[in-house]
C-alpha cells in the first residue's frame, strides 16, 4: 500500500466480489466488479433495492443498476449470473450511468432492452455517448491524429497505434438507449426508501453524475473520486481548448460538505472512507503536477513532450492517449492562467513556453 492510500480507511479489507457474484456494502446495497481489457483491469458496479413508486413511477418491487461495464460476452455472462442469483426473482426498474466513458455506459443498451427499463443519465453525458457510439466525426478515433500530431505526436509507430484505435468506442458501446430519462445537478429522487442527491462534475467527462445519500452516509462517486488512481483529466480533439483541470478541481468542491466519515463507492479500487483526505491529496497531486510543467516549459514545449515528464513509466497505446490528453490538460490550464502562452510553428505543432 502506497502511503497516500494508507491515509484512507477500507472497511471491508481486501475483500472483493467475484465475477457474476455480489456483495452487500450497506443495506440494500450490493457491489459487483467487472473486467476490463486495459491496464486498468476492473469497474465497480451497483446493484440497489428499489420499491414501488421510487423508479420514474413504477408501481412495484425491484432493482436499480448504476453503472454497466463495456459490452462484451464476459460482462453479459456476469450480469446474467447476478440476475438468476441477487434479485431474488424481482425485475430491474431502471439504469442509471454515471457518465459517458466505455466501462460505465457500454451495456447501457442492452440492459434496458434486456428488462424494458428507461436509462437514466445526464444530458451531457448521453448526447456525448450517443455521439461517439455512432462515431460522428470529431469525436471519432480518427480525429485524434490531426489533434494529438498538433501537439507533438510525431513518432510514426505510436501514430499508427493511436490510429488504429478509431472504432475503439463503438467497439466497447455498439449502441446507445434511443431515449432516456434526464438527471440534473442537485436533483433528489427515491431510491429504495433513501433520497439520493445528484452531484455533478465536470473535467473527466462532459457532466458526471455522482449519487449521494444522507441516510446510508454514503457517496457513489462514480470516477470523480477514486482511491488509489488520480482522475483522468483530458482535452480532446472536439474542445482542444478546454480548461479540464480547472473544472475537475472546481468540481471537487463540490463535495466539501459531505460528512467526513461517508463511505465512498468508487468506480475502480476498493470501498473507502475519508472523502476529504483524498480531496486534499488529489488537490496536492494536481498542484505538483502544474509546478512541474511551468518548470519544464522554461523551453517551449509540446503536449508530447511533457508526457514523460508527468508520467515517468512505460505507456501502451490506451495510456499513451490518456497521458497526452492529460499532459494537454494541464498546459491548458496554465495558458488560461496567463502563466504559459502558445506558439504554433510553420508545420501547424503548438508549443507552450512561460510567459
Amino acid at each position: 500500500m502506497n502511503p497516500l492510500e494508507s491515509q484512507l480507511e477500507y472497511p471491508f479489507g481486501d475483500q472483493l466480489p467475484s465475477s457474476g457474484t455480489v456483495m452487500e456494502v450497506a443495506p440494500g446495497l450490493f457491489w459487483l466488479r467487472a473486467g476490463l481489457p486495459f491496464a486498468l483491469d476492473h469497474i465497480n458496479l451497483w446493484l440497489l433495492r428499489d420499491g414501488p413508486g421510487q423508479a420514474g413511477g413504477q408501481d412495484r418491487d425491484g432493482w436499480t443498476i448504476v453503472d454497466c461495464g463495456i459490452s462484451s460476452d464476459a460482462t453479459r455472462d456476469a450480469w446474467e449470473s447476478v440476475f438468476a442469483t441477487a434479485l431474488g426473482g424481482l425485475p430491474v426498474l431502471r439504469v442509471i450511468v454515471t457518465h459517458c466513458h466505455p466501462d460505465h455506459v457500454g451495456l447501457a443498451d442492452w440492459l434496458c432492452k434486456r428488462w424494458n427499463v428507461r436509462l437514466w443519465m445526464t444530458a451531457g453525458d448521453y448526447g456525448f455517448a450517443r455521439m461517439m457510439s455512432a462515431a460522428l466525426p470529431g469525436v471519432d478515433g480518427v480525429a485524434a491524429i490531426p489533434h494529438f500530431v498538433r501537439h507533438g505526436l510525431s513518432e510514426a509507430s505510436m501514430r499508427e497505434k493511436v490510429e488504429g484505435r478509431k472504432s475503439y468506442y463503438p467497439s466497447m458501446v455498439p449502441a446507445m438507449p434511443e431515449s432516456y430519462h434526464r438527471i440534473v445537478d442537485n436533483q433528489v429522487f427515491r431510491i429504495g426508501g433513501h433520497d439520493w442527491q445528484v452531484i455533478t462534475g465536470f473535467g473527466h467527462s462532459p457532466e458526471h453524475a455522482a449519487l449521494y445519500c444522507a441516510g446510508l452516509n454514503l457517496l457513489i462517486s462514480g470516477d470523480m473520486v477514486l482511491p488509489r488512481i488520480s482522475t483522468n483529466v483530458s482535452v480532446f480533439a472536439v474542445e482542444p481548448e478546454s480548461n479540464a483541470v480547472q473544472m475537475y478541481l472546481d468540481s471537487l468542491k463540490k463535495f466539501s460538505h459531505l460528512p467526513a466519515d461517508t463511505l465512498v463507492l468508487p468506480s475502480h479500487g476498493r470501498p473507502f472512507r475519508g472523502l476529504h483526505t483524498r480531496i486534499g491529496q488529489l488537490n496536492d497531486h494536481h498542484r505538483d503536477r502544474l509546478a512541474e510543467v511551468v518548470t519544464a516549459c522554461a523551453i517551449p514545449q509540446t503536449a508530447a513532450d511533457i508526457v514523460p515528464i508527468m508520467f515517468r513509466r512505460p505507456l501502451d497505446t490506451h495510456q499513451m492517449s490518456f497521458a497526452l490528453g492529460e499532459a494537454l490538460a494541464h498546459l491548458n490550464k496554465l495558458w488560461h492562467d496567463g502563466v504559459l502562452v502558445r506558439e504554433t510553428d510553420d508545420a501547424g505543432v503548438i508549443r507552450f513556453r512561460t510567459a
